[in-house]
């Protein structure tokens, strides 16, 4: 007799991918970046979403890599991919053409609102941090569908009442600006901590799901401002261990990431 040998224990970096490529279900088209967004929709590519489509910042429309690219102008991506597009085309016609369900974006900081800081940490002229600033997340925000934002750290400092500098606002501050963007900004936050959603214009994040062995109250406490919580908080089902093996040994055996 046989056995099988249990799957070793989920890692943050697995645990995020994992339901990240849950929430891509009946997604189609996502404009990714390098790091936990290509592990989540090549795994989301894997289980609940066949169909999705790829999109890069660096033009590779429809990739098909052998493997895991390390930059989004690794040549992996050039081969077999849809299509490779000019800035201006990439830009000017699929982001705001309005073509992109789900925008992945990240961030240093976030509020209750959606709007994320990724440059700097402190004060402006003489910061704690600085950050490398908005690259496309500002077109990416405004004309995706959604945008689902990925968040290593849950803290007061990340989650905050006030970011120390507006990178990338969502449609609420641009609406209060003058200008109407095409989405619905930032509709979910993954954490080790839990989900946070909101459906769009006008909506707090309010928390909706917590981590297995994570209460409501924890996910309160680790952030900057008071969270709202869904009537029914729902507690996200654990990595499976035919997820996990995906992606090991399918999506990432190099570990180009999974590290």
């Amino acid at each position: 007799m046989t056995t099988t040998a249990p799957e070793a224990a989920a890692t943050s970096s697995e645990l995020l991918s994992v339901v990240a490529s849950r929430e891509l279900a009946a997604r189609r088209t996502v404009f990714a970046g390098i790091g936990l967004p290509t592990l989540a929709t090549e795994l989301a590519r894997l289980t609940v979403a066949p169909q999705i489509e790829v999109v890069y910042e660096s033009g590779v429309c429809g990739a098909h890599p052998s493997h895991l690219p390390e930059t989004i102008a690794d040549a992996v991506l050039i081969s077999g991919a849809e299509a490779v597009l000019s800035m201006p085309a990439l830009f000017g016609c699929v982001l705001q053409g309005g073509h992109i369900d789900v925008g992945f974006l990240g961030a240093a900081q976030i509020d209750r609102w959606g709007n994320l800081n990724t440059s700097v940490i402190g004060d402006w002229e003489n910061p704690t941090v600085r950050l490398p600033g908005s690259g496309g997340a500002i077109e990416v925000m405004a004309n995706s569908r959604e945008v689902f934002v990925v968040m290593r750290r849950h803290d007061p400092r990340s989650f905050t009442e006030t970011l120390d500098f507006c990178t990338t606002p969502g449609p609420d501050r641009a609406i209060a600006e003058g200008i109407r963007p095409l989405g619905a900004g930032v509709t979910r936050v993954i954490t080790e901590l839990g989900i946070l959603a909101r459906s769009g214009v006008g909506e707090e994040l309010r928390l909706v799901a917590v981590q297995p062995g994570v209460t409501v109250e924890q996910v309160r406490e680790a952030t900057g401002w008071d969270l709202r919580v869904a009537g029914s908080v729902g507690t996200v089902p654990p990595p499976t261990g035919a997820e996990l093996r995906l992606l090991r040994e399918d999506v990432d055996p190099g570990r180009v990431y999974l590290r």
